[in-house]
């Protein structure tokens, strides 16, 4: 009796795996054929990233409204710009995971292998159907899933519960590292260098940090978007940070033709994950708060 029973979970396991696997390869080959393209075509002339009747054409963005009450925000400052301007739901609730990937394609372009890869992740994330379910953008604050300490624009959840909020004073600390010296753009070695400084502080800070493998990976790839989709624009960054508001006249600064690839997303965050450097820290003199 409990082989028959065990039996169906057993094989639906089995199918699950082996179905997301074939899954995984199916948007690798995909993601690395618009690579391939991407490496062959010329890129989209600036202004003419967002064709006439699209979101952002001539540099006009819906109207921004900062959120009220009750509205659901993440602890993503790109993904609450969408909804701060309509682009997503203005409550941030109830939003289809295929058509948040949409629309992340229309405003950033990022590549049709990458909006649909992210968002299924976080579906797979939630225990949620991909092609059924929705989500409110407050779900994405669920704490080491995608959300993850020693974040560059939001202080640990173990300080500040409310991950929707910036952190104004991260911000404007990390943005000041070009500016010093005169310049007006991050480069990935400032972000590595503000991450070093992070993974630190929020071992020092945090009584609760953790920081795996994978979400460090995953703050460098949150950082990667700064330089490859914002040009590293500290002015524009500035809107987009603090204000969670794409400025007026915004254009990705990526305007490859099959947009931002996950093989080409991957370089850079290769580049800012190298450049970290994470000193040994005296855990016995670790401040509790």
């Amino acid at each position: 009796m409990l082989l028959l029973t065990a039996t169906p979970r057993l094989l639906k396991a089995l199918f699950e795996t082996l179905s997301g696997q074939v899954t995984v390869l199916a948007v690798v080959l995909w993601d690395l054929g618009l690579c391939l393209a991407n490496i062959v075509l010329p890129s989209t002339p600036r202004g003419k990233l967002y064709p006439a009747g699209a979101l952002g054409h001539g540099g006009k963005w819906p109207e921004y409204i900062p959120p009220g009450e009750g509205d659901s925000r993440s602890a993503c400052p790109m993904l609450n710009a969408m909804a701060n301007h309509g682009i997503l739901p203005r409550d941030g609730k109830n939003i289809p995971f295929a058509y948040m990937g949409q629309q992340i394609r229309k405003t950033y372009n990022f590549a049709p292998s990458f909006c649909y890869f992210v968002p299924s992740y976080m579906a797979q994330l939630l225990r949620r159907s991909y092609r059924k379910d929705t989500l409110d953008l407050s779900d994405i604050s669920v704490h080491n899933g995608i959300e993850h300490d020693a974040s560059l624009c939001r202080h640990d959840t173990f300080l500040q519960p409310d991950q929707s909020k910036p952190a104004h004073d991260l911000i404007t600390e990390m943005l000041a590292y070009p500016t010093r010296e005169g310049r007006t753009s991050l480069t990935a070695a400032d972000i590595a260098a503000f991450m070093s400084k992070r993974r630190a502080d929020s071992r020092v800070q945090n009584g609760q940090h953790t920081l795996s493998t994978f979400h460090k990976i995953f703050g460098s790839s949150n950082s990667a978007t700064m330089l490859l989709l914002f040009g590293g624009d500290v002015e524009t960054l500035k809107t987009v940070l603090h204000e969670e508001r794409l400025p007026d006249g915004y254009e990705s600064t990526y305007r490859k033709p099959f947009g931002l690839t996950l093989a080409a997303f991957n370089a850079t965050v290769l580049q800012v994950e190298l450049g970290v450097k994470e000193p040994e820290v005296d855990f016995k003199a670790k401040k509790i708060l």
